[in-house]
């Protein structure tokens, strides 16, 4: 069921995000700097959009999505409760002494049309680049997809599967 268009009370949208009229935004959401949100979307409550990202029409993003700065999806897409976009891959490398240091991971996530994004899922931004999930792709919840990956359209993504950095899926694969 579809909601009325409007920012309700509680909800926190940045001075310079941008919401089309038509969209809908709860109490306790929040829009942060130069974000955007385009006519038919909904952001429920607990849920962030990033600084940065862009949302195509009729997108709807359930309670606590987390969008990290810079995502951008198309048009319709849903994404289920919990599911987290855009964290930094899991990307390191050892220095001289042996330790772990954090690799930047300077890419984003591109969400095409007609994508569905079941709960709990994480899909992490690009080291350089994109993370993609091409049109019309749907995922199961619980489902990892890390940096650089490429999801081809149309797939068919089933419960808790982790998908390794950088890689490449065709299309309509399940």
């Amino acid at each position: 069921q579809r909601r009325a268009p409007g920012i309700e009370p509680g909800a926190w949208v940045a001075a310079t995000a941008r919401l089309d009229p038509g969209a809908w935004v709860a109490a306790g959401a929040r829009v942060e700097e130069e974000a955007e949100l385009a006519a038919g979307g909904e952001v429920h409550a607990h849920a962030v959009i990033g600084r940065g990202s862009i949302i195509g029409p009729d997108c709807v993003l359930h309670p606590h999505v987390v969008l990290y700065p810079g995502t951008r999806l198309g048009a319709r897409v849903e994404i289920h409760a919990g599911t987290v976009v855009g964290r930094p891959g899991f990307g390191y490398h050892r220095d001289d002494q042996g330790r772990q240091r954090r690799i930047p991971q300077i890419g984003r996530v591109e969400i095409e049309d007609d994508v569905e994004i079941g709960a709990q899922c994480a899909i992490d931004r690009a080291t350089f680049g994109a993370t993609r999930i091409r049109r019309g792709t749907k995922i199961d919840n619980l489902v990892q997809i890390a940096h650089n990956s490429d999801l081809g359209e149309d797939c068919c993504i089933v419960a808790q599967v982790g998908i390794s950095g950088s890689t490449t899926i065709g299309r309509q694969c399940i």
